[in-house]
C-alpha cells in the first residue's frame, strides 16, 4: 500500500483534538526525508517503551550539524513529551499523520 497505513488510538496524550477510539491514516517517512513542519502530527518509538508508539505534534524544529532534532507534545498538557524527554532525533519518527477517517465512540 506504498507506505501508507492504519492506526487506531487507545490512549488520551493529544485529546481534545484526537480521541481514543479514533483511526488515523499515516504514511511512512524514511530518514532522509524533508524536516516536518511545526503543527505535524507524527507518530514516534516510545523512548521509554519498546514497540509502542505515541501520536505527538512537532512544536519546534531545530538543525544540528545537517541532522533535524524536533520538540513534540501531545495536544493533551499532560501527556508525556518532549517537556519530559526534550529534543527527539528523526530517526524515532517512523509515520507522519494524513488524516482521520473514523472517529472513536461518540456519546449517544
Amino acid at each position: 500500500m506504498l507506505g501508507f497505513s492504519t492506526v487506531k488510538l487507545s490512549g488520551s496524550s493529544m485529546s481534545p483534538t484526537f480521541l481514543p477510539g479514533d483511526w488515523l491514516l499515516v504514511k511512512k517517512i524514511g530518514s532522509n526525508s524533508h524536516p516536518l513542519k511545526v503543527d505535524t502530527v507524527c507518530l514516534i518509538a516510545d523512548p521509554e517503551r519498546a514497540g509502542i508508539k505515541l501520536l505527538k505534534r512537532v512544536k519546534r524544529v531545530s538543525s544540528e550539524a545537517g541532522r533535524y532534532i524536533y520538540w513534540l507534545e501531545g495536544d493533551n498538557p499532560a501527556s508525556t513529551d518532549s517537556r519530559k524527554w526534550g529534543w527527539i532525533a528523526a530517526d524515532a519518527i517512523t509515520e507522519k499523520l494524513i488524516f482521520r477517517y473514523r472517529n472513536g465512540p461518540s456519546a449517544l
